[in-house]
């Protein structure tokens, strides 16, 4: 790992000015952080286009071009955060997968082998193009993109959570086709992934309470309810330290941003994100408490007294009761799991590349589709959890090199003391808390790696400064 300040060289010495060419470079040149901010700043736009999920995947080509020519040019040193030998290994064999796509996991049906392939496609791409997100954004000077410009992007995402969530509950139903979607052959367009990824909508109804119609549970702009909810966790975080030194109108934002996300939170149903927020405020009192910052623990304190008197005396309690006694979907993910680590036991080096179709139900293996339940039986095998994924798609060994990779991470970067430090650790944290019950690709684990980013660049100024570690 190179830990040469961004602008200089590794030697110490400031690199030379660059040349009047250089100068001359044409605007998009001059503002290497333009595909960052096009991504995160225009996600509502590449939602409604239908290509939110392929997003993290176009803007990753003018980074990895980017990367390629400071390398080859010895423009600046490329730097590698702790731990990437690591990654690096991770995805070598997550490509190597590709040898297993032929075969059948026990307890699976055979499926048609190209849908595998464009499967494996998409996600060892994605797992690529995060990684080169991570490089440059780690890269980047804090001339090109101020950490707090980049905290503000990641936390706009939950500002766009959060509207589209209110949204949702005062629009259900709304929902429309994409430019992407009709591009697509009308047999594909049916497709339950496809639906999910490609034709845009505020709200997801499920049947959760056993009720005529359902409820209607916010997703936008991402692809479902859980991966909403997840994404709006990790997010939040950075808009609060974005805000964090803008006065009594950054207090005043945040404060509506984060009861809004609170009350859509808990109509969303997600059981598994209420859990990771009761995980972050317990992560955040035990930082306060280490440090001695009693004022900010009591204060702390206090808000959550008020939000405990908020949900008793409101509507909401009604809405956690009642969530908390239905758990429909228990059994199915018991099931799902249970075969995951089947499938990985009888293919624990490469695993099988892709997921698969677990055979009949929780109830009986002859249980299917059915013109009158289209959905029973046969669900997806890596679809309930990220871990879950790791497992039937590259194995025990890819799994542990996963966790392995961030686990790294989390011990490099935990003695920072800096806002910066405080976020990114809780990211980290509820990213292991959210393993086993939410998958990742590709918006979760993307603002995971720009967390990384974050804590990685923050990691590095505090190295920089003679005085030894800092605070911003």
């Amino acid at each position: 790992m190179t830990l040469a300040e961004p602008g200089l060289s590794p030697a110490g010495m400031a690199r030379p000015t660059p040349g009047p060419r250089a100068v001359r470079g044409g605007w998009l040149a001059r503002h290497p952080a333009w595909p960052v901010v096009a991504l995160l700043a225009g996600y509502p736009l590449w939602w409604a286009l239908g290509v939110a999920d392929f997003a993290w995947i176009g803007f990753a080509v003018p980074m990895a071009g980017r990367l390629l020519a400071w390398r080859l040019q010895r423009a600046r040193p490329v730097r590698l955060p702790p731990g990437m030998g690591l990654w690096v290994v991770f995805l070598v064999f997550t490509a190597a997968g590709f040898v297993m796509l032929t075969l059948t996991a026990p307890g699976t049906l055979a499926s048609p082998l190209s849908h595998r392939i464009v499967s494996w496609a998409v996600r060892t791409s994605s797992y690529l193009a995060l990684t080169v997100l991570l490089l440059y954004t780690g890269n980047l000077t804090e001339a090109e993109l101020p950490q707090r410009r980049l905290a503000g992007l990641v936390g706009l995402l939950a500002v766009y959570a959060t509207a589209a969530g209110v949204a949702a509950m005062v629009l259900p139903g709304f929902g429309f086709t994409s430019p992407a979607e009709l591009l697509l052959p009308h047999g594909i367009r049916s497709n339950t992934f496809v639906q999910a990824s490609m034709h845009p909508a505020l709200a997801q109804i499920q049947d959760v309470f056993g009720t005529p119609g359902g409820q209607s549970r916010p997703k936008a702009p991402f692809d479902y309810t859980n991966i909403w909810g997840e994404c709006l966790s990790l997010s939040l975080p950075w808009l609060l330290v974005a805000l964090r030194g803008h006065g009594r109108r950054g207090r005043l934002i945040s404060g509506i941003v984060l009861a809004a996300a609170l009350v859509v939170l808990i109509y969303s149903l997600n059981r598994g994100v209420w859990l990771g927020v009761l995980v972050a405020v317990a992560y955040l009192a035990v930082r306060l408490a280490a440090r001695g910052r009693l004022a900010l623990l009591g204060g702390l304190a206090a808000g959550l007294a008020a939000l405990a008197v908020l949900v008793l005396v409101s509507p909401l309690h009604g809405v956690i009761s009642q969530r908390l006694a239905n758990g429909k979907s228990n059994t199915i993910r018991m099931t799902l799991s249970t075969q995951a680590v089947r499938d990985a036991l009888a293919s624990p080096v490469l695993g099988y590349g892709d997921t698969r179709q677990r055979q009949g139900s929780a109830n009986s293996i002859s249980i299917g589709p059915t013109p009158d339940c289209p959905q029973c039986g046969q669900q997806q095998v890596g679809s309930t959890g990220q871990l879950w994924l790791l497992l039937i798609t590259t194995g025990i060994t890819g799994a542990l090199l996963y966790i392995t990779f961030f686990a790294r991470l989390a011990w490099a970067f935990r003695r920072d003391p800096t806002p910066y430090g405080l976020a990114g650790g809780m990211v980290l944290l509820l990213s292991f808390c959210y393993l086993p019950a939410y998958d990742a690709l590709p918006a979760p684990l993307g603002i995971t790696v720009l967390s990384v980013a974050l804590l990685w660049r923050s990691d590095q100024h505090r190295r920089s400064l003679p005085s030894g570690p800092g605070q911003e």
